[in-house]
Order: structure tokens, then C-alpha cells, then sequence
């Protein structure tokens, strides 16, 4: 399910080869059943947003998101358990599944990261797709709240894989604006696959962001 690595990327650090990537993309978004119109409207939005301009802009915007952390971590682990024990447990746990499956984690992310997750549901069905997204639906709701609050386009990956657990999106009209950055205290397509011997597909694999 390819949907799942368009995902992956999508919500990955921008590069080069990732925005030359976009249009794939889009294509691939365009023709999901698993897609509806309002939420493929708004993906084509963001892959618009991710495409315009200096690939610095992409990046910068990125960074101001996702490497704030807190609320807009997308290391799922971190928004149930924060850096208590219970998240390296967790954690070792969804190592464990990977391999039990088959899959080497040979990226630097670490195995609760959402693109790393998305990339492994690119190869399962999707009735295992739909139960893993079902399971963590509620944390990203409240990452497609925060990204909502800041007025990113990028809430719109999180509406769509919330959709597809077969749960109701975040109804943006509630969701507060959040405060400028300045005023907030928020509490890393890869080069490299994240799984070592996974099948080979033909789209670009999500890109870990440089350290």
C-alpha cells in the first residue's frame, strides 16, 4: 500500500529528491479510494506548500514544526509516555513486531517515529494498517490539533490517516489558534529505507532529516 510511504514522506524532513518526488505523490493521493475529496483538496494543498519556493523555506517551515517537540513530536511513544521507562518498554515492544515481521530497523529514527510506522503499514494489509492507525488514533488527533492551532497544511496527512482508521477527524473549527512561537515553551523520501530487506517499490523511500 504505497499510500502509507506517500504518507511517510510526506510528513518527513524536505529534500531535493523528495519535492522532485511531489508529483508521484500527488498522483498516488489523486487515485486512493482511501482518500476523500476534502481530505485530498487539503493534501494537494500541502505537497503544493512543500514544492513553492526555496527547498530552504521547506526546511525552515519543517523545523519551526516537527524538531520543537512536545506537542508536535511525531515520535508517537513520546505524547504516552514522554521519557518515562515505559517508553523504552514500548518502544522494544514495536521493535519486536517489526521484526517478528520480517523487517530490520536499519534508520537512525527511532521505531516509534510516524514515517518509520507508515513505512512498515506500506507493507502489511490494510486490515492491519487500519487496526495499528485505529490504536494510535487518538495521539494523532492531538498532533492534527496542534498542527491545526499553527495553521499548517501538514494536519492534513494527520486527517487523513485519522479517516482512514475509520474515526472522525479533528474538527478544525474548534481548535483554538495557538500562541506565537515566542511565547510557547514546547515541553529528527529517506536515503535509506528504514527497514533492511523489505520489498523493493518503485516510489522514493522517507528521508531521516541530517543531524
Amino acid at each position: 500500500m504505497l499510500i502509507f510511504k506517500a504518507f511517510g514522506a510526506l510528513l518527513s524532513y524536505p529534500t531535493e529528491e523528495m519535492r522532485q518526488a511531489l508529483p508521484e505523490i500527488a498522483d498516488l493521493l489523486r487515485a486512493s479510494p482511501l482518500i476523500g475529496s476534502r481530505e485530498r483538496g487539503a493534501l494537494c494543498a500541502l505537497i503544493d506548500e512543500i514544492g513553492e519556493g526555496e527547498l530552504l523555506s521547506a526546511e525552515e517551515r519543517y523545523v519551526d514544526l516537527f524538531d520543537r517537540g512536545g506537542a508536535l513530536s511525531l515520535n508517537l511513544f513520546e505524547h504516552l509516555h514522554g521519557e518515562s521507562r515505559d517508553r523504552g518498554t514500548a518502544m522494544v515492544d514495536l521493535k519486536r513486531l517489526y521484526e517478528d515481521a520480517g523487517y530490520e530497523l536499519v534508520t537512525r529514527e527511532l521505531p516509534d517515529y510516524l514515517p518509520v510506522v507508515l513505512e512498515y503499514l506500506s507493507q502489511r494489509d490494510m486490515a492491519e494498517a487500519r487496526e495499528v492507525l485505529e490504536d494510535c488514533s487518538h495521539i494523532l488527533a492531538s498532533i492534527a490539533r496542534s498542527l491545526i492551532a499553527r495553521g499548517s497544511r501538514y494536519a492534513a496527512v494527520l486527517q487523513a490517516l485519522i479517516v482512514i482508521a475509520g474515526q472522525e477527524p479533528v474538527d478544525a473549527t474548534g481548535v483554538k489558534p495557538a500562541r506565537p512561537p515566542s511565547q510557547e515553551l514546547d515541553h529528527d523520501w529517506v536515503e535509506e529505507p528504514a527497514f533492511g530487506g523489505a520489498p523493493k517499490i518503485s516510489t522514493p523511500t522517507t528521508r531521516a532529516r541530517p543531524s
